[in-house]
């Protein structure tokens, strides 16, 4: 055995379980349990007249069927709205079911309970409802003119409006030598995990408590929010996340319509009742995001640097904002990225929309800011004609400036003060990786061949570690396995690897005798959840001041054995010993049977921490005053701030001359998220996103009618990019620890997919020298893109300078 290390690649401790088939995800749990199913509104906006349920009764096997009129206050009433902001003036939530009006097609209208799945879905395809059909608001820019609303209190569809200014740039713009103004555009997409939602449920009525199980990415939350829907204590509420199959942000929002009712239907039968999502419910009744329009205007000097810039989004949130408006938050005050924009004033509307509602997909809004700030960039280089890396230089903020205020309110509150980086060094970096600087000889060279090839280039800063906190406990036990549990959860991050990393570092263990527990309020009832590239940034720490906790008890106790200097001891391989003499030394399961003083011995490592075994002085009680017994600790993180990672990514792709097909043939990578706990999974976590990043940037988008209808809610037609598309990727790291944080790191979960569409989108402007001005971008795009621009100059572009 050996002591791994913070820092070293080691492979994922949970993958061997995982890929053995012995995962143990929602639905492998409740076989005996009720079955859940939901009657969800065929129309985008509909006033519902009547329910019927009287056919249903027929089911055989059918338990129960509710409607809104069935739920009691609390379960029946709207749902949170979960993150209140004061520009969020007319914040709206879904009621689990719905009342008077549906708003979105798959918005539930009612439940079914049943023996089994099949039967409840009998039974609900017999359920009627009677809608009168109401004119429905589709796209962003039907919204803002708002001839027709989406709620009836709803002035012109405005949900939510923010200005943030630094300096004045509207001034700063029109003084400017050169200005540009354009429009930008980013269509819908959505999470597509493997595993979709669900949520399985008992009630224990001996001691009136609730257990659920859900596939959620904050336990902690489904916990509260329970409690306080179905008038619990929360002390009698446990939520238990097991194997998640993936969130991406999806998994977020808590609680779910699904999340009360199975719930609050378990405990009124007094029968489990389970719900697991299908695709479709998937596509129409869980969430989408991306949709922005941007409108930019922008001024600079010779040299390509930005005066100013004034950016006005409209921003698509959808039917309902359980969870606020983050999203265009985060747009709006990431769209900087690592540069100095001079004047910057950014404005976006939210508005509602008759679709799915908008949450955090992975990204979270910084891929529609990094679209727009890089998109700028370009566009600044190809009107001075210049390279487009120069003018990305000539704006970045320089290592010498950091901490670097950007004068802005960040999505938790705090003031956008980007903690450490090395921009330029990271520019030639992957200038190097992606062959930039001998491009121009390539693509000529492939010219000859008939052949059409551009390079493109990205960079990006992403907030990560938002608080408020996150708190881990570590428990040494008599034979030296070493108990690490934190409540948030693990949706495939690696986090049993890394936070056991973490501790043994800590406390000098080999990590074979460490385990990990996330996402069970049994084990850590405090906690926020798995998002916003927060877990190890936030449990990571927590977990480290948790393990001084117990590292400082344990070389107290052992130094009293030893008759030694606590502070000449040493732990290596779970043994501590004085440094520099291995002879005088104590096992750490030693060490713990010391720690617990006992009465009764149960075992040998029990017997020899007795009363009589122990001895000690008769003037001092076994366990000291202001101390707890057992060698255990508990401590939280709580950032003054985020973390600020970025990256830059390059890309060069070949557009098919013909049926206008765009392969990626290169792609590099290079990040800076601080101190690496586990390079192999900083990698791996880059790999995932930027296959995700393609799938939005050339396959995936959500396509309505103008109805409200969603024509692709079905993996027959929404496009996602196979093993083919996805390029091979070489990745270069940049390390520049953080100040906030003991250990130093930053997050990685989303750095992937952030600039993909911005980097591919310049790639291919470089190979057509057509405007790519809106993403996802598709062959038929592409090929409607260039017959317009046959007939139209303005589309054209110069070749952009590499």
């Amino acid at each position: 055995m050996s002591t791994s290390m913070f820092g070293e690649p080691i492979p994922r401790r949970e993958d061997p379980r995982l890929l053995t088939g012995q995962g143990r995800y929602l639905d492998d749990l409740g076989r005996g349990a009720l079955a859940a199913a939901f009657v969800r509104s065929p129309h985008a906006h509909a006033r519902i007249e009547g329910i019927d349920v009287d056919a249903a009764l027929d089911v055989d096997g059918l338990v129960a069927i509710y409607t809104h009129e069935d739920l009691p206050p609390g379960v029946g009433d709207p749902l949170p709205l979960l993150i209140p902001h004061p520009a969020l003036t007319h914040g709206r939530t879904a009621r689990p079911l719905a009342r008077d009006v549906v708003r979105h097609v798959g918005e539930p209208v009612a439940m079914v309970v049943a023996r089994d799945r099949y039967l409840a879905e009998d039974a609900a395809e017999r359920i009627r409802v009677d809608y009168e059909v109401l004119p429905a608001v589709v796209g962003i820019e039907n919204a803002a003119a708002a001839e027709r609303l989406v709620h009836e209190d709803v002035p012109g569809n405005v949900g939510a409006h923010l200005v943030q200014e630094v300096g004045d740039a509207p001034a700063a713009v029109a003084a400017a030598p050169h200005r540009l103004e354009f429009r930008l555009d980013i269509e819908r997409s959505a999470s597509m995990p493997l595993e979709g939602r669900g949520v399985y449920a008992r009630w224990d009525p001996d001691e009136g408590s609730l257990r659920v199980y859900s596939s959620t990415q904050t336990s902690t939350g489904v916990r509260m929010a329970l409690a306080a829907r179905l008038g619990l204590p929360k002390t009698k509420v446990e939520v238990i996340a097991p194997d998640v199959g993936g969130g991406f942000g999806v998994k977020v929002v808590h609680p779910w319509p699904e999340e009360v009712l199975v719930p609050w239907a378990a405990r009124l039968l007094g029968r489990e009742v389970k719900w697991t999502e299908d695709r479709r419910e998937h596509f129409v009744g869980a969430a989408h995001e991306r949709g922005q329009v941007q409108r930019v205007r922008v001024g600079f000097d010779d040299a390509g640097r930005i005066l100013g810039l004034d950016v006005t989004i409209l921003h698509d949130h959808g039917a309902y904002t359980p969870y606020g408006i983050i999203v265009p938050i985060v747009t709006s005050t990431q769209l900087p990225g690592p540069y100095k924009p001079g004047a910057y004033r950014v404005e976006f509307t939210s508005l509602y929309t008759n679709t799915v509602i908008v949450t955090p997909y992975r990204g979270a809004g910084r891929p529609q800011g990094v679209f727009c700030m890089e998109r700028t960039m370009d566009k600044i280089a190809a009107h001075l004609g210049l390279d487009r890396a120069e003018v990305r230089a000539a704006n970045f903020i320089r290592p010498e400036e950091f901490p670097y205020d950007q004068g802005l309110t960040f999505q938790d509150g705090r003031p956008l003060i980007y903690d450490s980086g090395d921009y330029p060094r990271m520019l030639e970096m992957i200038k190097e990786l992606i062959g930039w600087d001998g491009f121009a000889e390539e693509r000529e060279a492939a010219r000859r061949e008939g052949r059409r090839i551009g390079i493109g280039l990205g960079c990006y800063v992403e907030g990560t570690g938002v608080g408020p906190y996150e708190g881990g406990h570590v428990e040494i036990d008599s034979t030296g396995r070493v108990h690490v549990a934190t409540g948030l959860t693990s949706q495939g991050q690696g986090h049993q690897t890394v936070f056991a990393q973490i501790a043994a570092a800590e406390l000098g263990v080999p990590i074979e005798d460490v385990t990990v527990a996330t996402g069970d309020t049994r084990r850590f009832g405090y906690a926020v959840g798995t998002f916003a590239s927060r877990a190890a940034v936030m449990s990571g720490n927590a977990i480290a001041l948790a393990c001084r906790r117990v590292r400082d008890k344990a070389l107290r106790i052992a130094g009293e054995a030893l008759e030694a200097d606590p502070r000449d001891l040493e732990i290596t391989d779970g043994v501590v010993h004085v440094r520099g003499d291995p002879t005088a030394a104590i096992p750490l399961r030693t060490v713990a049977v010391l720690a617990n003083p006992l009465r009764y011995a149960f075992d040998e490592e029990a017997r020899r921490a007795t009363q009589f075994a122990v001895g000690g002085s008769p003037d001092e009680p076994p366990v000291p005053a202001g101390e707890e017994p057992g060698l255990e600790g508990r401590d939280y993180y709580s950032p003054v701030r985020s973390t600020f990672a970025s990256g830059m990514h390059a890309a060069v792709v070949e557009t098919d001359p013909e049926t206008a097909e765009i392969r990626i043939l290169r792609y590099a990578v290079v990040h800076d998220c601080g101190r690496m706990i586990n390079p192999r999974i900083v990698e791996g976590q880059i790999h995932g996103g930027v296959a995700q990043g393609v799938g939005g940037a050339l396959y995936e988008r959500m396509v309505y009618d103008e109805s409200g209808q969603l024509l692709n809610a079905s993996f027959m037609d929404f496009l996602m990019p196979y093993a083919t598309e996805v390029p091979r990727i070489r990745t270069g790291h940049l390390e520049t620890p953080s100040p906030l944080n003991p250990l130093g790191i930053k997050g990685a979960g989303e750095a992937g997919v952030i600039p993909v569409s911005a980097v591919i989108a310049s790639a291919v402007e470089d190979a057509e020298g057509i405007r790519i001005d809106a993403m996802p971008l598709s062959p038929d795009g592409l090929f409607r893109l260039r017959r317009r621009a046959a007939v139209d100059p303005a589309l054209r572009v110069e070749r952009l300078p590499a």
